[in-house]
């Protein structure tokens, strides 16, 4: 499977997708409804014949639609494909700002909700019922969309915790067990290569910021903060940032980790021949990765992250989106349940994770046997869904994303990124993707505290 072909499935992997967040307008700041709208007022508009626009990159998800056109026949919804990543969100800010093209509802990544909520985009879904399904998802998933007001910017639709799925042939091979601890694992990394030079424990892509961030998540870090409109806190060379830096830069330098970039045909090679014992990845990746290794079947398992501190078990998380309505929208009502249908109905989300293969966001479905079950033989016949469910309950729900990820992405892979390939000083690295960051956000007219 190519990753433009995985793209297209999960959307899971562009962390550098979004757009800046001060190219649109402004706004006012409130949204089209600022009260609770009544039943009655949202069944008269389900019964009037509208037409939904939604942009979406998800295959065949006219199989969901369908549910929710057979339970409200008078509204129909068509599908625009505007692209993936960049495309998608570049053409829904064009669209914006020209106050004329865009759809009633859009698919948006967690990342890039707080770019377009700073500009006023999206459309408060917590009048049109939306709060009342908090409880149905997992609670990470909901502070991603939620705001400080008890806003509902979106509706979560599937995720993306990181776990570590492992080669057991090779561990057995050569007496490793299974790494508990970041410390473990790097005595694991340096056993391993020193064994068998043509082996690496891991690959930290060099090109990667997605799984970095989702590292720095599981580490407890808070690189990213935003209060009101324009005042940003930017923290990506703190303590936590720099022990990262140092533990990461340091397995580099000694060149017991590979650097290779992903998605790539010299990546899909190396897990095909054996070059990577472990991919640390996120609940899409066991999918994935059966599709693209299938030399190897039968010789992966999954397990958590090495943890920093065992007694406190944790995870960040790489990937996963929702589904918003645009505030520019003259459907909100339709749109608002929509949005909400799509995404919490028992059967749209089970066919989410049975045919588009995403990882669940509804604590129904991670706790369903049926799903929970499935014992895949390229994994030995054990259950990594349930693998990964267990970890999705240790994501913390504090991280915050920036509203210029673009920008973040793009300064990550050519500092910290490039320190990582060329083995230099990462911790370095990180100080000088912390300086373009303020230097970036000063510019959009932003006050970064204590810059």
């Amino acid at each position: 499977m190519s990753r433009r072909r995985f793209l297209a499935v999960s959307g899971a992997l562009s962390l550098g997708a979004a757009v800046t967040a001060c190219s649109g307008d402004s706004g006012s700041g409130s949204s089209s409804a600022t009260k609770p709208v009544s039943q009655a007022d949202i069944d008269k508009a389900m019964k009037t014949p509208t037409q939904l626009t939604f942009w979406t990159w998800v295959p065949d998800i006219q199989q969901e639609i369908a549910l929710f056109e057979k339970k409200y026949p008078a509204i129909k919804v068509k599908v625009v494909n505007a692209g993936q990543g960049v495309a998608h969100y570049t053409k829904l800010r064009t669209a914006l700002k020209a106050g004329t093209g865009a759809p009633d509802l859009a698919q948006i990544e967690y990342q890039a909700v707080p770019t377009f909520t700073i500009t006023d985009s999206l459309l408060d879904l917590a009048p049109y019922g939306a709060s009342a399904l908090k409880d149905r998802f997992v609670d990470w998933t909901w502070a991603q969309v939620g705001g400080p007001g008890g806003e509902v910017w979106a509706i979560p639709q599937d995720t993306g915790p990181m776990g570590m799925l492992y080669r057991k042939d090779i561990f057995d091979r050569h007496g490793i067990q299974v790494p508990k601890t970041w410390d473990e694992f790097a005595e694991a990394a340096r056993k391993l290569h020193q064994a068998d030079p043509d082996v690496y424990l891991t690959n930290l892509a060099a090109n990667e910021p997605a799984a970095w961030h989702g590292l720095l998540w599981q580490a407890g870090a808070k690189p990213y903060a935003i209060s009101g409109k324009s005042t940003l806190s930017i923290s990506v060379d703190d303590a936590v940032s720099k022990k990262l830096g140092d533990y990461w830069g340091g397995l580099a330098k000694e060149g017991v980790i590979s650097t290779d970039p992903d998605f790539t045909d010299g990546w899909y090679a190396g897990f095909n021949k054996g070059k990577y014992a472990t991919w640390l990845t996120a609940a899409w990746g066991p999918a994935f990765l059966s599709g693209s290794a299938k030399a190897t079947a039968g010789n992966w398992r999954a397990a958590p992250l090495p943890q920093w501190d065992a007694s406190q078990p944790a995870s960040g998380n790489w990937g996963g989106s929702t589904t918003a309505a645009l505030r520019s929208t003259k459907n909100p009502i339709a749109a608002a349940q929509f949005a909400q249908f799509l995404n919490s109905d028992p059967a749209s989300a089970e066919m989410f994770a049975t045919k588009q293969f995403f990882f669940p966001a509804t604590k129904a479905l991670l706790s369903d046997a049926g799903f929970t079950g499935n014992a895949p033989s390229f994994y030995g016949g054990q259950k990594v869904n349930q693998v990964f469910a267990d970890i999705g309950d240790t994501v913390s729900t504090s991280f915050q994303w920036p509203p210029f990820l673009d920008q973040a992405a793009t300064d990550w892979t050519e500092t910290v990124g490039k320190s990582l390939a060329d083995k230099a000083d990462t911790v370095a690295a990180l100080g000088t993707w912390q300086s373009r960051l303020t230097s970036y956000a000063k510019k959009q007219g932003f006050t970064v505290e204590g810059a």
